[in-house]
């Protein structure tokens, strides 16, 4: 059985040759392999290590998990799809709902571990059906409007817990974040999220020994005299040591919140298949199904034992596209970087140690680009807002997942949020197109294969 683990070495293995490509089934020399393989990593930090830390997860178990789940897509896709997958960041919104309902780190990768079952059945009804199937039942103007609502609803996150810490240091982090993002070019502008880290990072430090402690909202909300940057927990970390795990459990409240988030996996896994397909000239259209059950099997098994669901890295995309390097080999590299980081608790606490302030500046950012992909997904695939047949239902689910809009059908279950919202569009969508009459619902759906991002660059760090 091919598990695409054999690699034929491209040229003289040092550079590719002009207007060539590093295909999956190639690679460069075995030290210019494990230096892209480090590269990856980089790459993907800033989201990967925001992502569980915002879900209030352990970083360092999300980092091995990363590596784990990596491992697991590249030999189910059989080394085809070349892909990083990290901690996805459409599930920190449901993190959030979760723990304000009074859940705990279990209920929330149990809730995570149940939309993973969900995300492989998908994929396996893909593999037996065909594309055609997600876009008959997800058109764009649900896709686009679920993935809208999802970023939006952390908008009060930042606005109450993180940027309250420390308005200014957050300030700043935001505008040197931005800056990054829009002025820097190639490698680099795909670590933005990372770069503006080390800069809140720094900052906090330099306020703490110019301007002394900080009188404001710590990280649980109690308004007190505190250091900034608190690097306590770093002095007592080991250097080397396991993560934290934990099993799940299960609420149907928390799990009902997740399982909207399938829809924007979908299209992420979507995404990424025609952007690595059209870069390496290898249609992946037949590896779809795989490529979206091997993602799913990931998050179960990293759910399972405690940490984040994975999703695939649009950031990883970059730096294939900038290195024309797309060898399976340089991801393996990558997987086995991150699970020697995961076994590090020292470096896990600094990644915890990230001020509420820099977190504040970066989600500030983040949110809103995960919450606009929506409107992108919108405008590739042309979607006219003027057709009642789209605007009702998607306005509808976006005011009620924004919002907060509740309904309570007994005194111990009711649907509200993200959960309400993802409900109205989808229902609502079909419902009305059985309805309505033949000249509203003449708008074609999207063909098998086109993917609600026509390049790779469309995609926020993480999302």
């Amino acid at each position: 059985m091919d598990l695409g683990v054999r690699w034929k070495l491209h040229g003289d293995g040092r550079t590719p040759a002009p207007g060539a490509v590093v295909r999956p089934d190639e690679r460069l020399s075995w030290p210019r392999t494990f230096g892209l393989g480090a590269q990856h990593v980089v790459a993907m930090f800033g989201a990967s290590f925001v992502a569980p830390v915002l879900m209030g997860l352990d970083p360092n178990l999300a980092i091995m998990m990363s590596g784990v789940a990596t491992v697991v897509f590249l030999l189910a896709t059989r080394g085809r799809v070349p892909s990083y997958l990290g901690c996805s960041l459409s599930f920190v919104g449901v993190a959030a709902v979760i723990r304000a309902q009074g859940g705990t780190s279990s209920t929330v990768t149990g809730a995570c571990f149940v939309v993973g079952v969900a995300l492989f059945l998908v994929g396996l009804t893909v593999r037996r059906f065909g594309a055609r199937i997600i876009h008959a039942a997800m058109p764009p103007i649900v896709t686009g409007a679920v993935v809208m609502l999802i970023g939006f609803n952390l908008a009060p996150v930042t606005a109450s817990t993180y940027w309250p810490q420390d308005q200014w240091t957050a300030l700043l982090t935001m505008l040197v974040t931005g800056a990054a993002v829009v002025c820097l070019r190639g490698f680099w502008s795909r670590i933005a999220i990372f770069l503006g880290l080390v800069f809140g990072y720094a900052i906090s430090w330099a306020f703490d020994r110019i301007f002394g402690r900080i009188h404001s909202a710590d990280a649980s909300g109690e308004v007190t005299d505190h250091w900034r940057l608190n690097l306590s927990a770093v002095e007592r970390a080991d250097w080397i040591g396991l993560p934290s795990f934990h099993g799940p459990t299960f609420q149907w409240s928390a799990i009902l919140v997740a399982l909207p988030v399938v829809i924007a996996l979908v299209a992420e896994n979507a995404g990424h298949v025609k952007a690595v397909g059209e870069m390496t000239g290898d249609p992946l259209d037949d590896e779809l199904g795989t490529a979206i059950s091997a993602d799913g099997a990931a998050s179960m098994l990293s759910t399972a034992v405690g940490g984040p669901p994975n999703t695939t890295y649009s950031e990883n995309i970059g730096v294939m596209a900038a290195t024309r390097v797309y060898s399976t080999a340089a991801y393996w590299a990558a997987a086995g970087f991150a699970l020697l980081f995961g076994l590090c608790p020292k470096f896990g606490a600094v990644v915890a140690a990230i001020p509420g302030g820099v977190l504040g500046g970066i989600t500030v950012i983040l949110y809103g680009m995960i919450g606009l992909l929506g409107a992108q997904i919108w405008l590739n695939a042309r979607v006219d807002l003027r057709n009642p047949l789209n605007l009702v239902p998607a306005a509808a689910g976006i005011i009620i997942g924004i919002g907060g809009v509740s309904l309570k059908f007994t005194d111990h279950f009711s649907l509200n949020g993200i959960a309400l919202g993802t409900i109205v569009v989808i229902t609502g969508y079909h419902a009305l197109r059985a309805m309505a009459p033949p000249h509203l619902r003449t708008e074609p759906l999207l063909d098998a294969g086109t993917s609600a991002y026509d390049d790779p660059g469309d995609r926020p760090a993480g999302a």
